[in-house]
């Protein structure tokens, strides 16, 4: 989810901000070096890059008046690792605040902490579980997607929750009900998120195969 401009109050907005720009200096070196060590996979690093701008600027509205998004982090942290997403979702969102109106720039560090940051370490972490464990590349790009599309309207939901807490029942309560705001359309565009990268991956799997085996996604040692 994108919070829009002015919508959280300064302090949020600024600590937000601080707790993502370091991860998101770090990210930006480690791009640096997957580059460097793998000048073959720069294309495919933009398009996981294009595939998380188009994805995330689909905005549908929600039957509870509010909207809902698919994230598209999801592909780029299986490929590449999470390392890679934070500086990238950042950029993102950037162009997505500038060009769409889509979120915006006091927000843009709490956006980057939600879908540049949480989304794409579960995605990693649920994708690298699943292959340990001996499941499917298939399962384990569904499952890393799709959940890492949820972790990040749960971290927005906290958020929100934060800076306008309950009456009565507190951030726990704040948050259960902006949960509840997006739960309706989310689940079903994760689902659906799921399933397009799993499609995504399947054609890089016939398209790009030398550089998915670059990556230890194809091959000896890809489920490791």
């Amino acid at each position: 989810m994108h919070i829009m401009e002015g919508f959280l109050p300064a302090t949020h907005a600024i600590a937000w901000t601080v707790a993502s720009a370091p991860v998101v200096a770090y990210s930006a070196w480690r791009v640096k070096k997957v580059v460097e060590e793998n000048p073959s996979t720069k294309l495919l690093l933009a398009s996981c890059g294009a595939f998380a701008f188009v994805l995330s600027a689909l905005k549908l509205p929600s039957v509870t008046g509010s909207c809902s998004h698919p994230t598209g982090t999801g592909l780029g942290a299986v490929l590449f690792g999470p390392w890679v997403m934070p500086v990238m979702g950042s950029i993102v969102l950037l162009f997505q605040a500038l060009l769409l109106a889509h979120g915006g720039i006091t927000t843009l560090g709490a956006n980057t902490f939600s879908m540049g940051i949480v989304g794409p370490f579960v995605s990693y972490a649920l994708y690298r579980m699943v292959r340990k464990s001996g499941g499917s590349l298939q399962l384990a790009v569904f499952l890393a997607a799709a959940l890492g599309d949820m972790s990040t309207y749960c971290t927005t939901s906290v958020q929100l929750a934060l800076a306008f807490p309950d009456p009565v029942g507190g951030v726990l309560g704040s948050t259960a009900k902006f949960l509840g705001i997006f739960a309706l359309t989310q689940v079903p565009l994760a689902i659906a998120e799921g399933l397009l990268t799993v499609i995504v991956v399947n054609i890089l799997s016939k398209t790009s195969v030398g550089e998915l085996k670059t990556l230890n996604i194809l091959g000896r040692g890809a489920q490791a």
